[in-house]
């Protein structure tokens, strides 16, 4: 057995930043009891709310954490294992049981389908992080992933945390809201298990971080980011959700696209 000599420091902090974020996350959602009916209780909003931007702010932590070891050299296998470790609860566990607690009217009619849908996301997720640290050597230019990355998976069920407190709002002018969140909590189960097959699928996608923040840039690519911030920002209630499901759904597209319309080969089988 080979022992662990030095551990960059840095690094380290912020893998365990992303562990804590997750592991509160996990807290903050337990506090909504278990649903006693079809209806919704709006006191437990604000809570789902918090757990989600939680897993939100883990992501921070998860992309700085891999800058940092790269920028300062200090990159080893115990900081990829550890990294692997941390994204499993943060990314794997916490948006699982928080999707069964977003969810109070499914829970209630399907008390046992939730929980399943739940599992099988985390383990999911386990088997794409052990997939991706076993294939993941150091000449990979950490530009594009096989199968949707574990953070925006997460990110896809965490945002309609934020939408559900938008929607349950006492004071929000839709006319529609309490019918359209009657209908997400409908088809979040189901969508959480095509989030979950995307992850472990080969279907490629792009490293979002890399690929619009490395290097220079044209002015028009500049504005649009600013933009798109800017929008997140102003409308993140429903912003964000949108632009994370869109992120998990361009995949599939993408890869029905490319093998249906233009006929391109695919190298690599799609599981």
């Amino acid at each position: 057995m080979r022992r662990i000599r030095t551990i960059a420091v840095f690094p380290t902090m912020f893998t365990l930043g992303n562990l804590v974020c997750g592991f509160f996350a996990i807290v903050v959602a337990s506090r909504v009891s278990a649903p006693d009916s079809v209806a919704v209780d709006p006191a437990h909003t604000t809570d789902l709310m918090l757990s989600g931007w939680l897993i939100f702010l883990a992501m921070v932590f998860d992309a700085l954490d891999g800058y940092v070891a790269r920028l300062s050299n200090t990159a080893s296998d115990f900081g990829a294992q550890l990294d692997s470790l941390c994204d499993l609860v943060t990314f794997g566990v916490a948006p699982g049981f928080l999707l069964v607690k977003m969810c109070p009217r499914f829970a209630y009619l399907h008390k046992e389908a939730v929980w399943v849908i739940a599992a099988a996301f985390a383990a999911c997720a386990a088997l794409r992080l052990a997939r991706f640290t076993v294939e993941t050597g150091d000449e990979d230019d950490h530009l594009t992933f096989n199968g949707l990355p574990s953070p925006a998976a997460a990110a896809a069920i965490a945002g309609f945390a934020i939408m559900f407190y938008t929607l349950r709002k006492e004071d929000n002018p839709l006319i529609f809201a309490a019918e359209i969140d009657h209908v997400l909590q409908t088809i979040l189960p189901f969508f959480a298990v095509l989030v979950a097959l995307l992850m472990v699928s080969r279907i490629p996608y792009p490293h979002v971080v890399n690929q619009v923040f490395r290097g220079q840039r044209s002015f028009g690519h500049v504005v649009a980011v600013v933009f798109a911030i800017v929008a997140v920002m102003v409308i993140r209630g429903y912003s964000v959700p949108i632009i994370c499901c869109a992120f998990a759904l361009s995949g599939p597209v993408r890869y029905c696209w490319e093998k249906v319309v233009q006929h391109r080969h695919q190298e690599d089988p799609l599981f």
